[in-house]
């Protein structure tokens, strides 16, 4: 399947001008940093930002909850630090379900550019 993939994405380059090409290959796989940096750029990167700020002061404040629900032993205190953990997990899973969405949605547009890249420039070749 890769060869395929391979063998078709030379055929598209030998097809585009050098700069067509060019712009191709900048629209290739990212890697997971990559795709995690991106999130953090454009018009909706600084609430990715905020957001990522936020999910660490959570996870510190879950550390908190796990150490105060270890070393209590009344059970009122037990429910009440278990209850508290339990809302930070829950807000750190939205947080990164946020994040992993908007990287689905950059891989999603990135593909379209390069549909979109190679329907012009089979057009421009058919009207030659």
């Amino acid at each position: 399947m890769k060869n395929d993939k391979e063998e078709i994405d030379k055929l598209i380059k030998q097809a585009l001008t050098e700069e067509e090409a060019q712009f191709y290959d900048e629209l290739d796989e990212q890697n997971l940093i990559q795709k995690f940096g991106n999130v953090h750029k454009g018009k909706t990167g600084w609430l990715a930002t905020i957001m990522t700020v936020f999910n660490i002061a959570v996870a510190v404040l879950l550390v908190y909850c796990i150490v105060q629900f270890l070393n209590t032993e009344q059970t009122n205190e037990l429910i009440k630090w278990a209850a508290a953990g339990f809302l930070c997990m829950i807000f750190m899973s939205m947080i990164k379900l946020y994040v992993w969405l908007q990287m689905d949605k950059n891989d999603i547009l990135r593909e379209l550019k390069r549909l979109e890249l190679q329907v012009a420039s089979f057009s421009s070749k058919q009207n030659k």
